[in-house]
């Protein structure tokens, strides 16, 4: 009896399955009960495999079955997320992509996606040494093979040492493999001249996002005035801005000062602090550095932060401008003396995704979390543990990023010179960019100091900014969904990463190879000249 109320509930939730259907039930012990008509396996065949079952399977008793999960009950945090990366416009692209495959026609051959920081899609080599560990980490027979270099094998078989059976196939500990953590922390004393590291600070993630979003999980509390508010850039990177609509929490908002090259002012910081303050509670602050969308660099933010938990992502290796270098923010930290250094809790995120690495696909990252209370760190390792590990390829990669090769081993010579060439081309394609869009009537672009990005200002006319009201759009979706339509670039609106009112930006990558970085600049060019004529606003 109870297997036919069982069938019964699986009809039900199928939306399928007539309650006058005879079935052939199996028993446990494998003995089938005869009874008319098909067999429970053929009927599921005869299910699925013909249209009229298809339209079918939606109904019971010839009624419509009333779904679940509709718009109404969906949870409304998701419905709150925006992403503009990857957006309404990026969809547009795609369509517009299929349809040059499918033979159509347009005034442009291809689509050149400029909207987001995916290095070897548009055309950056992977470093050979990179690759070359992580293959022999996930083929060990290919340690026999006398085509990769000793140092490769040697940090891929202390890698291996590490993992479970010796197989990159396993689970590792939630916070990572412990060689991994511990070649992260001796990276960073070196990078920080000194400044100690511990390497149970450390916890390997599924890229700096996953990173991210677990530190938010942890400071999110409250309801009304006492909501955690979540201080972010504007322009910010729109991982924040969705993570805080699906937690719940409360985006605080402080604007970086576009006419001084994105610089913080440090009175606009505690602007946004104090006004906060009257409808939640400021717990945390999000640094970019260098800056995402903006380029911007941040040299030696002094944190005001003994009041507030400091989240800094980093992109470490892509800093172009001849006088700035990279400044960690647990270094900063430690030369302002005991007291801050001791006290300020901070996250500090890296990626295998950015800087010249460009490995997005392995999704390897790790964190560094000091001075976090001891029970709330166990409450950390405890949410670790719920999604089991980070992928161990991107563990792989990210020790390789930490440990790459020195200068008395085989493989450093290529290493540099692989390096090299690409932060000296990012560095060249910042420098184009900026000359270009700046010589361009109506688009200012600040030097782009640091990470991959452009985010040029477009004056966009009245009566351009009336028509695109007049749609429902904000008038830089407009201008960008015109853009792709007439020349195949892909941008991402500025205001899909937060603007001040009145002024309009998009996105896009300088990652392109330089030949095709001058067609997607040039195509820009042209398309703004005469999108300014046909608004009767060229001066």
């Amino acid at each position: 009896m109870y297997r036919l109320q069982s069938l019964a509930a699986r009809s039900l939730i199928a939306g399928a399955l007539d309650q006058c259907t005879p079935l052939t039930l199996t028993s446990l012990t494998g003995v089938r009960h005869k009874s008319q008509g098909p067999s429970v396996e053929k009927y599921g065949q005869m299910r699925f495999l013909t249209a009229e079952a298809k339209v079918s399977a939606g109904r019971l008793n010839g009624k419509m079955r009333e779904k679940t999960l509709t718009m109404d009950t969906l949870n409304p945090q998701v419905k709150a997320v925006e992403y503009a990366v990857r957006g309404p416009i990026v969809i547009k692209a795609g369509e517009i992509e299929k349809y040059l495959e499918e033979g159509g026609t347009k005034p442009f051959s291809e689509v050149i996606k400029a909207n987001i920081g995916d290095a070897h899609a548009m055309g950056q080599q992977p470093i050979t040494f990179l690759r070359q560990v992580v293959a022999l980490c996930t083929f060990p027979e290919l340690m026999d093979s006398p085509s990769f270099p000793e140092d490769a094998k040697w940090r891929a078989q202390r890698i291996l040492q590490g993992c479970g059976g010796h197989s990159l196939g396993s689970y590792s500990a939630s916070p990572g493999v412990e060689c991994i953590r511990k070649d992260i922390a001796a990276y960073i004393e070196q990078r920080d001249e000194g400044v100690p590291s511990d390497w149970e600070n450390i916890y390997l993630t599924t890229g700096a996002s996953d990173g991210i979003m677990t530190i938010l999980r942890l400071l999110v509390s409250g309801k009304d005035s006492s909501r955690t508010g979540v201080m972010i850039p504007i322009p910010q990177y729109p991982l924040y801005s969705a993570a805080i609509s699906e937690m719940d929490a409360v985006q605080v908002n402080y604007y970086l000062d576009e006419d001084n090259c994105w610089a913080l002012d440090i009175n606009e910081l505690y602007r946004a602090y104090q006004a906060a303050k009257l409808h939640c509670q400021p717990r945390v602050i999000c640094i970019i550095n260098p800056g995402n969308p903006t380029g911007w660099y941040n040299v030696k933010l002094f944190l005001c932060a003994r009041k507030h938990n400091a989240l800094v992502f980093v992109y470490q290796d892509n800093v172009y401008t001849p006088d700035c270098q990279f400044h960690s923010f647990k270094k900063v930290l430690y030369e302002m003396g005991p007291e801050y250094f001791n006290s300020v809790e901070l996250a500090s995120f890296h990626s295998s995704s950015k800087g010249y690495m460009g490995e997005c696909g392995f999704r390897g990252g790790y964190m560094e979390v000091i001075n976090m209370d001891p029970e709330v760190k166990a409450q950390l390792v405890k949410l670790l543990s719920v999604r089991l590990c980070p992928p161990l390829a991107g563990q792989a990669a990210m020790d390789v990023i930490v440990n790459p090769p020195q200068s008395d081993e085989h493989s450093y010579k290529q290493f540099h010179q692989e390096k090299s060439s690409v932060l000296g081309a990012l560095a060249d394609k910042a420098k184009l960019t900026e000359q270009i869009l700046n010589a361009v009537p109506g688009i200012k672009c600040n030097p782009v100091q640091g990470a991959m990005y452009a985010f040029p200002r477009i004056f966009i006319p009245p009566k351009a900014v009336e028509e695109a009201k007049a749609l429902g759009m904000q008038p830089d979706m407009f201008y960008c969904l015109r853009l792709l339509e007439e020349t195949g670039i892909c941008v991402v609106p500025g205001s899909g990463f937060g603007q001040k009112d009145g002024t309009h930006h998009f996105r896009m990558t300088i990652l392109p190879s330089i030949e095709k970085l001058k067609v997607l600049l040039g195509k820009v060019r042209d398309f703004h000249i005469s999108f300014l004529k046909e608004y009767s606003a060229l001066e």
